[in-house]
């Protein structure tokens, strides 16, 4: 396994595998890894002959008001995991790599981007087709692992693949979650005790939704009414959105009348985290 900064080192890694005939798989992360994205290194590498992790705090995802210098790094610790879960190449790019000077080109979308995340974070998924549109281009993969806790960030990039004409399978990995339910996360890492206990909540209000789908609740209103009065009881919590949408639109649903998409983003103190589950995995 080996760490490249550059987009020559890898085109002209990926280049040497493809004329081995060799298979590919890309796991784009920002990196600080945990288990959840592991676990997306181990389907790549169970699926392909060779994977490659991008390693990359892609700024354009930022807002001014975000936490772009804070957010957690560390590559040595990111070098150990890749390599302990068959990766082959980690791209350690600088931002000036990504996105050279007078850098104008952007990949935008509309309706699946403003529901959800999009409405609190307005320029959140202009910059993650970007940057992902530009990672596909650069390592042409065969297959790209993307984990099913950033759904609104999965049927984004799957509807920009099928869009675009892009040339590769993307696959959905399952959430991974700590022993206690709460769902991992490289933001975690933010949270006092106190706030790590009260993040409990999310998972706990997935639990109140998956048992009421379960048992035949088809009211939209009915299940998130009793997951947001879960998660208020928490003094620590404030909820940024909790809603039903149609699992590819990304549009809110009054009935389960199809596949959906339970998502949810709350504020445990400063740090917001995510979580949801979709009806079909019941």
């Amino acid at each position: 396994m080996k760490i490249v900064k550059t987009i020559a080192e890898v085109r002209a890694q990926v280049k040497e595998w493809r004329a081995q005939g060799l298979t590919v798989g890309l796991v784009p992360t920002m990196g600080y890894l945990h288990e959840g994205h592991a676990s997306l290194i181990d389907a790549s590498h169970r699926d392909n002959d060779r994977t490659v992790v991008s390693d990359f705090v892609n700024p354009m995802q930022f807002s001014p008001s975000e936490d772009l210098e804070s957010y957690p790094r560390d590559i040595q610790h990111d070098a150990e995991l890749v390599e302990a879960h068959g990766g082959d190449l980690i791209f350690h790019p600088e931002p000036e790599e990504m996105y050279h000077k007078g850098f104008s080109s952007f990949v935008d979308m509309s309706v699946l981007t403003e529901e959800l995340c999009g409405i609190s974070r307005p320029i959140h998924f202009r910059g993650v087709c970007t940057v992902v549109s530009k990672l596909f281009n650069i390592v042409q993969p065969d297959r790209a692992y993307f984990g099913k806790k950033d759904a609104q960030q999965l049927a984004v990039i799957r509807h920009m693949v099928d869009d675009l004409n892009m040339n590769l399978e993307i696959i959905g990995c399952p959430i991974i979650r700590e022993d206690d339910g709460l769902a991992k996360s490289s933001r975690n890492t933010y949270l006092n005790d106190a706030e790590r206990k009260a993040a409990l909540v999310l998972s706990q209000a997935v639990t109140i939704g998956t048992e009421l789908v379960r048992n035949g609740e088809t009211d939209c209103n009915v299940i998130l009414n009793q997951m947001k009065q879960h998660i208020q009881s928490e003094p620590l919590a404030k909820i940024d959105y909790v809603k039903m949408v149609d699992a590819e639109t990304m549009q809110q649903i009054p009935v389960l009348d199809r596949p959906a998409l339970c998502a949810m983003a709350v504020y445990i103190g400063k740090t917001r985290l995510i979580d949801n589950f979709f009806t079909e995995d019941i």
